[in-house]
This record gives structure tokens, sequence and C-alpha cells, in this order.
């Protein structure tokens, strides 16, 4: 069994994730086998019911597990579809420890954080190194050392080391060196004490990863190797850069991987980066912008879309197009709807619950319909589409959601019969990966280039199909359904340049190595081709 533990020091926020996505990357490229997990300290049994603006996006996983959004970061960066084992908070293991109590399974015993609660945790990255058939897993524990909510979880990995060893447990501890600017100079001493702080906790960390907003200097490494005691070679800087896809080559230039093996007594095998180097190669060859509109409600947060984001941008990069983001409060444009929307070569409507901003974004697709601007609806854009289509093409002037408008006559988005009678919030959606057929003579088919797709859901309102004969009528397309034809999943409009929706979320399937069909198509229809998609793969 071979784990290594990421932790984080001084402050919150600095990139554990990135850290641990792009050793991953990297070790992937040796031809590991790479399994990673994430440890959180909130209550919260999961994030599903957490404000996206407070939180970030929630990622959906193909089982259904609603998790934290840096699962998705490692997705991306591994290219592995990972699980609801994958994201454990202090909230699900508590839940299960309780569970556990009521049916007697502690008789005799009093349940405690350091003897049961710890051991839980390592049986949770026991077994999924075991089940997963890993050679590596990479184990990051959320928060920053310090913190009382994340004590429990750092003596969890501390045991783990004791009990397997210092050559099949190792630690990965990144710092930030903060930039102070009345000396003009790097300051090294809270990363210093942030390392004292692991230390207290029985803790020796192996590798040092140093981040910096300013380029670090072979001094500053050189002194927190001594002032730390890790091995010089084994203090990594990693300043901020253009690029986050950038950061997996980086650190690999200081042969990261080979020291994480040598540690682990694991044999050496050659790194092929040369993926990454590509993605490198369009980056800096994107020099043509192209400005996307994403309308929605949570704008004043990115991470509330970040996978979107991402599969977006890296879309743009396959082309060698530099995508702009503008995110666009859904909002305003009820009061000033072409203004607003002036400019863009195309629009994005991303997923979202509750009332607020609605009636914008029915505004913002009456006007990429009227105007042919090429756009993407996704989850509640899709049915924004259908409300917008029935209120401005078919003459339904009161058609909504039965969300927003439960007494309406012409609901043609409607709840979900399983989902009728359900109080409960958490984890109760209709959640992972479901099949779809797509119609061979559809946009969406030419776009996958296969009949059959899988994609990642999270909603609880459907297309309505009792309206189904009255859309399909006009120029609305229904080319994707459930396997029995029952769940719209795909619609788009004929007579448009590039208007497609999808009750999916294509962006937690989108990968930097492998952007999404979908998004392609969006970026190509922005440059004015015509559904060379096919040859873009080639």
């Amino acid at each position: 069994m071979k784990l290594i533990c990421i932790t984080g020091g001084v402050l919150s926020g600095i990139g554990k994730w990135i850290t641990g996505a792009s050793i991953g990357a990297i070790l992937k490229s040796a031809g590991y086998q790479i399994f990673m997990q994430k440890f959180d300290g909130y209550l919260n049994v999961d994030p599903g019911t957490m404000n996206p603006l407070e939180h970030g996006e929630v990622f959906v996983t193909d089982d259904g597990a609603e998790t934290d959004l840096d699962i998705g970061h490692y997705e991306r960066y591994i290219d592995t579809s990972l699980s609801a084992n994958s994201s454990w908070t202090t909230g699900r293991i508590y839940q299960e420890i309780f569970e556990k109590e009521r049916k007697g399974e502690y008789l005799g015993h009093t349940v405690q954080v350091v003897s049961h609660v710890a051991q839980i945790v390592k049986e949770k990255i026991k077994d999924w190194y075991i089940y997963g058939k890993t050679d590596i897993s990479l184990i990051e524990i959320g928060g920053t050392v310090g913190d009382m909510e994340n004590e429990y979880l750092i003596e969890s990995v501390r045991q783990l080391r004791h009990e397997l060893g210092e050559q099949n447990v190792i630690f990965v501890h990144l710092v930030y060196v903060p930039f102070l600017g009345a000396s003009q100079e790097l300051k090294t001493r809270p990363a210093q004490f942030s390392v004292k702080d692991l230390r207290a906790r029985g803790i020796e960390p192996d590798v040092l990863v140093v981040r910096a907003d300013k380029p670090i200097e072979k001094k500053v490494l050189h002194k927190l190797s001594l002032m730390t005691g890790v091995e010089e070679n084994c203090v990594i800087p990693s300043p901020t850069v253009k690029s986050i896809y950038q950061v997996p080559v980086n650190y690999q230039g200081y042969a990261l991987g080979n020291i994480l093996l040598q540690k682990l007594n694991l044999a050496q095998k050659p790194f092929d980066m040369s993926k990454w180097n590509i993605l490198m190669q369009h980056i800096e060859q994107a020099t043509v912008v192209k400005k996307i509109a994403m309308v929605g409600k949570y704008c004043t947060l990115e991470d509330a879309y970040y996978s979107l984001n991402e599969g977006l941008k890296v879309a743009g990069y396959r082309n060698d197009i530099k995508i702009q983001l503008s995110f666009v409060d859904a909002e305003k444009i009820e009061k000033d709807w072409t203004k607003l929307l002036e400019g863009y070569d195309g629009i994005v409507i991303p997923g979202g619950f509750g009332n607020r901003g609605i009636e914008g974004m029915i505004l913002a697709a009456q006007y990429a319909r009227e105007n042919h601007i090429p756009y993407l609806w996704i989850c509640l854009g899709s049915q924004i589409m259908a409300i917008e289509f029935a209120r401005n093409v078919l003459g339904y002037a009161d058609a909504h959601s039965e969300e927003f408008s439960p007494e309406g006559q012409h609901n043609v988005v409607h709840l979900m019969q399983h989902q009728r009678g359900i109080q409960t919030k958490g984890g109760t959606m209709r959640l992972g990966s479901y099949e779809c057929v797509l119609d061979p003579e559809s946009l969406a088919y030419r776009l996958y280039g296969t009949k059959q797709i899988a994609e990642r859901h999270r909603h609880r309102y459907e297309f309505n199909n009792a309206f189904r004969e009255a859309f399909e009528k006009s120029w609305f397309h229904i080319s994707g359904t459930s396997l029995d034809g029952e769940l719209v999943e795909v619609v788009e409009l004929r007579d448009h340049p590039f208007m497609i929706a999808t009750q999916a979320h294509p962006e937690f399937k989108s990968r930097p190595l492998a952007p999404h069909p979908l998004f392609v198509g969006l970026i190509q229809a922005m440059k004015g081709d015509k559904w060379s998609f096919k040859k873009h793969q080639q």
C-alpha cells in the first residue's frame, strides 16, 4: 500500500488541490494507477445543500455522489472517473459512526474521536486503495494544519504512517511564502512555523511545495530546506503561473515524480508529459479572443461554475482560441437585456435552483434565438430554452416551469414523477450517470459521433411530455432521450447555427486533455465552422 498525503499550511486557498491533482497527473504519465480522496472537516454530509456562492460548485460523480469541487479537479487531471468514496466530510463520517453506535456495534465501548473516528478514516483510505486496484493513492486533508476541525484527520494519517511505514506513507506539505512589499522580498517565517505545527502533530514532511505570487529564488528554497530539515531537492517551488495546466509540467521539471517514487520505494519509470506540453502549446497559440456571456445567478463567485468555465476554456485552447468569459447576472438582464448581451460571440446558461433571475435567462434565450448567436444550455438552461420557445414561438404566453409556477396551465417543465412526495433535500435528486439515445439525424449525434452516450445529472424537473407533440411540430427538435424514450435529455433548434441544450451536466466529464464535444462544437460555431468536429478529433 503506497499513500501520498497532502497537507496545507500558513493559510487556506493556496491550492492543495492543484498540487495533489498535478502529482496524480505526473504519476499517471509514468503508467501508475492513481486513486484520489479528499477529507474535509465540515459537518455537512456532503456539499449538495450548500450555497454555491459560499462553497463553490457541487461536483457530481458517475455513481451520483454530490462532492466537493476538488473531486472534479482530480478527475480532470488524472483523467479518471472517481466515486463517492473519494469525498469524505466529517458529517458523513460521523453519520456512519452514529449509525454503527445505534446498531450496537460499539457495545461495551466508549466511542471516541482518536480510537474510533480515526479508525473509520483509516479504513476508508485502506479499503478504497484495495477496491480501486490502485498503485498509489493520494489523500488530501482539507483546510490548514492547526484548524481545530481537522485535527482528527491529521492524527488519522499520522497513525497510518506509523502502521504502514515511512516508505509506504509519505507527506507533501504545501506552504505559502508571502511577499513583503516594504523590503521587496519573500518571507519564509510563516512557512517555517507551519512545518513546526506539522511536526508537533508527529509528522515530518517528505516534500515541501512552496507557493508564492513571485518567482522563488534558490536562496529562499535553500533557507527553507535548512530551517525545516527537508532535503533541498525536495523543496519544490510553485510560483503563480499563467495557466493552471502548466503546473504538472513545472513540477516534473523539478523531478517531483522521481522524488516521490524514490521515497515510496517504487520502480522509476519514464514520465510522458507530452500531452500536457501539447496543451501548453495550444494555450500559447491561442491569440484570437472569443467572448462568451455566462448568464447565471451565482455570478459573484466564479468557482460556482468551475467545471463549466474550464471546459469552455480548454475547448477554446484546442481550437487555438482564448475564451473570455463574462459572468452576466440574470437579474440585471431583466432590466436592460439588449445592452447587457450585445457583443458576445456565444451565450451559455448553466444550472441553478430557485426563481431568482429566471426571467432574465428567458430573455437571454430569446435574444440568442432571434439574433442567431451560438449558445449552449445546461440543466436549468435546457428548461429555460423550452420555456422561451413555448412563450415566443408556440404562443403559450404563460409558459413556465412547475418549479416557479406550481399552478400554471402551461408548465412545459414539471417535477419528475419519482421526485413527488420527497421531503428531504440532500442526495435526493436525479443524480449520477444516465444513458441517452441520440437521433442519428441530429446535431447532437454529429457532435458526439455515437448514437448512445452517458452523461451526469443533477435535477428534479424535466420536460413535460404533455407538450412534446406541440414542440416537435415546430422546429424544436428533441434529439436525445432516455433509453425508454420517456425522458427528454437533449434538445436543439433546426434553423439556428448552434442552439443546443442538455438536461445533463457535460462539464463534469470534460477533461483538459479531452474537451467535451458539446463545448468543442460551441467554440467552432463561434468561429463560424460548419461542424468540423470529426475532422478536429483526427
